[in-house]
């Protein structure tokens, strides 16, 4: 992510307690991160998506300085609460355009073991996500690791710092939560 990784999270620490300038320093430090993690996004979407990269980026940015009051635990909360409003995009997205055409035509959602679906099939944002709320609903931990490692970017290392939890936890709630959304995802469609 950052090769400083102290400078984001001083700098988020500061807009937390209203250094409206802080935001202003931190977005250059993180752009390339959260224009990553849009390619990231936007390579799982359908090839005709009309959203691209750097709009996602632009509109998770909005999104951010909405959230001003977030008290920001450090670079890895930062990161993780972007990918969580560039998910929560995509899917607003994608229920609008669901919505335009009347639930008809929708892709099926394809998630293979590591949870990364195949560049030429498309997939359904919006049944992930309806997934991730029944998982998170009865298992919140293992839901904010799939946030973390899928959404996020995170490594196993950096997902069990910023949950305070041992790695092994991390590894152990990754691989039930994998199988736990092939199977929600398989059964609702």
């Amino acid at each position: 992510m950052s090769h400083r990784p102290h400078r984001p999270t001083e700098l988020l620490i500061a807009w937390t307690r209203g250094d409206e300038h802080a935001f202003d320093q931190l977005v250059p430090l993180v752009h390339e991160e959260l224009r990553r993690l849009a390619r990231q996004y936007m390579a799982r979407e359908r090839r005709d998506h009309t959203l691209q990269a750097s709009a996602l980026v632009n509109e998770a940015y909005l999104r951010l300085i909405d959230l001003n009051q977030m008290q920001w635990k450090n670079r890895a909360h930062f990161f993780a609460m972007s990918a969580r409003v560039m998910r929560r995009i995509l899917v607003d997205f994608a229920r609008a355009r669901r919505n335009e055409k009347r639930g008809g035509g929708a892709p099926r959602l394809t998630l293979d073991e590591a949870l990364i679906p195949p560049k030429e099939a498309g997939h359904d944002v919006v049944a992930l996500d309806d997934a991730l709320r029944a998982l998170a609903a009865v298992h919140p931990r293992k839901s904010e690791v799939v946030e973390l490692r899928y959404f996020g970017g995170l490594s196993l290392e950096e997902t069990a710092e910023a949950m305070h939890v041992s790695i092994d936890t991390v590894k152990r709630d990754w691989r039930f939560a994998k199988l736990w959304l092939l199977r929600e995802i398989g059964e609702r469609n």
